[in-house]
């Protein structure tokens, strides 16, 4: 007998027929012997309604009373498959984050767990029940209702895995494991059988949305074994795990990209000591998160251009905070540019080979792709281009590194 914890995102749990499916996989998973809980998300499009409906009301709003409104859309789910779940036989009951408990920090909109208490989930588990959980809620020091922000559902699985000391958490969402690359843009992507928590991670945060990184970072820390598998398909998925429960690793194990991406360049700043803190920490102070950064000193040595990226989201807030501290930074120019896209090759077989990043570079030379930015990792090398060659660069990657599929 195995303890599994199964979470059901938005897609998987849609509508009542594929809240229905979703009972007969569980059920499965009784009969089999094991104990099980699950963790479900709300419907799908309806967090996005609840958000509309919050910022109709008024879009500069307390942050305490939108968690109020957009949590109710996993009790709704949480409900519907425990009355799913009895229906066909199966003992369950619904727990929202608040029944549990499972405690938050106060940090509406964006929580982060502290702490699950699970004797009364040990005592239902033990008694063959199977509690269904709502995701992505919490509970605060004051008794508030918490939310966990993009991908909660997921943190909330792997969380609960970790609490209960289950055997693997299995995440069911709308593909079928983790390929080596995004099988809608490169035809000849395959499925990965396993994958290790770093490259997970470095793919989550990098574009992949198959996982969220919150979630990974968490399985990784906690040596939660995670396996990511489709709702519509009974077949094996992708295992997240451990270093060493891989015999060989791969040179590289996939290719990543974001279109979430902008550039932004100051020209003419004074090459002095501090100047970069002083660009920086205001990016920082307003929560703005700096990915690659490239400095060119001018021949005379007085000044400098410096040039980084950020979330395309970001790129209207960073301008305007840089124009404000013009006087300050005493550049000669800002440019921006949002048409650009960050691509990664990404294995843990790096540690141990040489010639990665030059063997990227020349592939991408061939396709006549000029590289704007590089950054690199332990498990990883990045390079910003321009955004229409992301899909030429992507396969061109791939196919270089071996991963193409037979």
């Amino acid at each position: 007998m195995a303890r599994i914890v199964q979470k059901f995102g938005g897609t998987s749990v849609a509508d009542i027929g594929r809240i229905k499916a979703v009972a007969l996989k569980v059920k499965r998973e009784v009969d089999a012997g094991h104990q099980v809980a699950v963790v479900v998300s709300a419907m799908a499009g309806v967090t996005n309604q609840l958000v509309e409906y919050v910022n109709g009301v008024n879009p500069i709003h307390d942050a305490r009373e939108y968690d109020t409104v957009v949590s109710t859309g996993e009790q709704v789910t949480a409900g519907l498959l425990a009355l799913a779940l009895q229906e066909i036989g199966v003992q369950a009951r619904s727990w929202l984050g608040w029944q549990i408990p499972i405690r938050t920090d106060d940090a509406h909109g964006k929580a982060r767990i502290i702490d699950i208490e699970t004797d009364e989930l040990e005592r239902r588990l033990a008694l063959g029940e199977v509690p269904v959980v709502s995701g992505f809620q919490g509970l605060a020091k004051d008794n508030r209702v918490t939310t966990l922000g993009r991908g909660g559902s997921d943190t909330s699985a792997v969380a609960l895995a970790a609490a209960l000391g289950a055997d693997r958490c299995d995440i069911y969402t709308d593909v079928d494991g983790v390929y080596t690359a995004d099988p809608r843009i490169v035809a000849k992507a395959r499925k990965l059988a396993k994958i290790t928590y770093e490259e997970m991670l470095e793919m989550a945060s990098l574009g992949a949305k198959v996982l969220h990184a919150r979630s990974v970072e968490l399985a990784m820390k906690r040596g939660v074994r995670v396996q990511v598998l489709s709702s519509y398909k009974d077949e094996p998925g992708t295992l997240v795990v451990d270093e060493g429960e891989i015999v060989e690793q791969e040179l590289v194990s996939g290719i990543a990209y974001s279109r979430d991406e902008a550039k932004v360049t100051l020209v003419g700043v004074m090459d002095k000591p501090g100047v970069a803190a002083h660009i920086f920490g205001p990016l920082a102070a307003a929560n703005v998160n700096v990915d690659m950064i490239v400095q060119s000193v001018s021949p005379d040595g007085k000044t400098t251009d410096i040039t980084f990226t950020v979330a395309g989201s970001d790129l209207a807030r960073t301008v305007d905070l840089l124009e404000k501290q013009r006087d300050n930074l005493r550049y000669r120019k800002l440019v921006s540019d949002a048409g650009v896209a960050k691509v990664s090759v990404i294995g843990v077989g790096m540690r141990s080979h040489a010639g990665v990043a030059q063997r990227m570079f020349q592939a991408l030379a061939d396709k006549g792709i000029n590289i704007q930015a590089i950054s690199t990792s332990e498990i990883k090398v990045s390079v910003l281009i321009a955004e229409d060659y992301t899909e030429l660069a992507l396969r061109a990657l791939h196919s270089v590194y071996g991963l193409d599929s037979d």
